[in-house]
């Protein structure tokens, strides 16, 4: 299955970067609900965000290799602050609350979006966010609002497919191909997809070399 992932390519000294950063000491730091709480910090930035249960958190354990780094749940809408993790003084890594869950309180849901959003717009470090789009549901508006955002705030981002193992080759290839097609029309959207399973480890490897190259060098 691995093998008809169409994962960008990457050299062996750039894998073996990513392995080497995403398996060295990496910190839970803090958990803010507002901006006035976000940690001052000079490293690069990285943020993961997503739709409730897209598996943002499954896919930070899986990429530094730790099974509860970063709370998982199966109860959409538990992570309900910004986390914040240090990844080896080189990096550091944020985990957003995840947006369109219908069935939180909906002033929580507007304060968790508003959150969000000026976190993106404000954070001047922040080099790339991930929006993670679950395999068996592509691409829903709460998505297309959050990349337009980006967009209009030249956040770059790159997309990263989730849960991969929950679809067929066919159908995910297709899904792909459907993704890469639209974020074309997206000024601040990497053009390079990432395919990955938190549960059976494909496209980790990839991951890890990819980000790797936004963290400050060893």
């Amino acid at each position: 299955m691995t093998d008809s992932i169409p994962n960008p390519a990457f050299e062996g000294e750039v894998l073996e970067a990513g392995r080497r950063l995403f398996a060295a000491q990496a910190t839970f730091l803090l958990g803010v609900a507002g901006l006035d709480q976000l940690p001052e910090s000079d490293l690069p930035e990285i943020t993961f965000a997503g739709r409730s249960n897209v598996g943002k958190s499954s896919l930070i354990n899986a990429l530094t290799n730790r099974k509860a780094l970063a709370r998982t749940s199966v109860t959409p809408g538990r992570t309900q602050e910004i986390n914040f993790f240090n990844l080896d003084q080189r990096l550091m890594v944020s985990d957003l609350p995840g947006y369109g869950y219908a069935k939180a309180p909906k002033g929580k849901v507007d304060a968790w979006t508003s959150l969000i959003k000026q976190y993106l717009r404000g954070r001047p470090n922040l080099r790339r966010a991930l929006v993670l789009i679950d395999s068996r549901h592509g691409l829903k508006d709460n998505d297309r609002e959050i990349m337009k955002l980006m967009d209009d705030a030249a956040v770059n981002y790159q997309i990263i497919m989730t849960k991969a193992d929950k679809v067929k080759p066919g159908p995910l290839a297709t899904l792909h191909k459907a993704i890469a097609a639209e974020i074309k029309g997206h000024v601040a959207a990497h053009p390079e997809i990432l395919i990955t399973s938190a549960a059976e480890g494909w496209g980790i490897a990839e991951a890890r070399a990819a980000l790797s190259e936004l963290a400050l060098t060893e």
